[in-house]
């Protein structure tokens, strides 16, 4: 190649010496994911981007930047319904069911506008959302206006990563080829194609937390709660204490929701999704569960303003899984 390929200055902005390197800044994010987005960089050149900045971690702004670029891409309708709240999903579940699932069918029972996205259900020892609203007897919208339709009939729909955005899709499996998450896990879970005014999302690591809120500081988004949820999931997990990030109102802020039991349960060694329905309809009686699903619906309850505190929203998370229908299918 006897020139610079143009996709060359980004490479080049972050890996430039120990002194040299730099971050890139939103609008350098915006256009450099804009170009991998289009096909307009060399896969060598993205698995250099990638993992520069995966060394060191993404920042805010690169989040903000790539949200951005990847947003413009998703073909959602231009009659978009409106959804309360955005709930993103992308871990998958090693020690325990994904409980959470409930907690959002619970809300979505109870008048919340609810779009959950959540990645390709692999083989790979863990439990994803697809393989649960599966068995729960809930499929995947095969496309955005599909998504769209569901949720003005039922004010629910979800929907995997490879319908959403083929293109992010292929870059989160890099994973698999290049041995280590990229800047692109953080990327999907801020993606709210309908730009709900609340959006719910779960981590792994802690530290990304803030990378998260100060994201959706700069994106504008409304309200956002982020924390470490058991197994990387948005699941509040009630054997420790929750330590969540929230964005409300254009104002950071954090709270502490605290441990139910003093000591940590086992391991789900079966991890049975059938389970799931069974604990809804009441056939089994799990207290790891219900503490799971009614922590979880209280922290969404918040985000939303539904609850004026934790406290408050706790006890209506519980007084909503009392009174739950014999249904978890949303239904209008």
């Amino acid at each position: 190649m006897s020139q610079e390929h143009p996709f060359a200055e980004y490479v080049r902005i972050l890996g430039k010496g120990r002194k040299g390197a730099k971050s890139l800044t939103l609008e350098q994010a915006r256009t450099s994911m804009q170009m991998i987005l289009a096909g307009e960089a060399l896969p060598m050149q993205i698995g250099a981007f990638l993992m520069l900045i995966r060394a060191r971690e993404e920042t805010a702004e690169e989040t903000a930047g790539f949200v951005l670029a990847a947003k413009s891409t998703l073909d959602v309708p231009a009659d978009r319904p409106q959804v309360d709240l955005d709930w993103a999903s992308y871990a998958g579940k090693r020690r325990q069911l994904p409980w959470f699932l409930l907690s959002a069918l619970l809300l979505a029972r109870n008048g919340v506008r609810m779009f959950l996205h959540n990645i390709v259900a692999r083989e790979d020892g863990r439990v994803y959302a697809q393989h649960a609203l599966k068995a729960l007897g809930i499929a995947n919208c095969i496309s955005l206006h599909a998504a769209a339709d569901s949720l003005r009939d039922t004010g629910f729909a979800s929907m995997a990563l490879d319908a959403l955005s083929p293109a992010l899709h292929e870059l989160i499996d890099l994973r698999n080829v290049l041995g280590l998450r990229s800047p692109i896990n953080t990327v999907t879970r801020m993606l709210n194609p309908f730009d709900a005014p609340v959006t719910v999302h779960g981590i792994f690591h802690p530290g990304y937390c803030g990378i998260h809120q100060g994201a959706a500081l700069l994106l504008g988004q409304p309200h956002m709660s982020v924390f470490k949820g058991e197994g990387g999931e948005a699941e509040r997990n009630p054997d420790s204490p929750c330590l969540e990030k929230i964005v409300h109102a254009g104002v950071a802020s954090e709270e502490e929701w605290p441990a139910r039991f003093g000591s940590r349960h086992l391991r789900d060694e079966s991890m049975d999704v059938s389970r799931l329905a069974a604990f809804w309809r009441g056939d089994i009686a799990d207290e790891y569960a219900e503490a799971t699903v009614v922590g979880t619906a209280a922290i969404a309850l918040r985000a939303l303003g539904r609850a004026s505190g934790m406290a408050e929203a706790e006890t209506l998370a519980a007084d909503l899984w009392r009174a739950r229908p014999a249904d978890w299918r949303p239904a209008r």
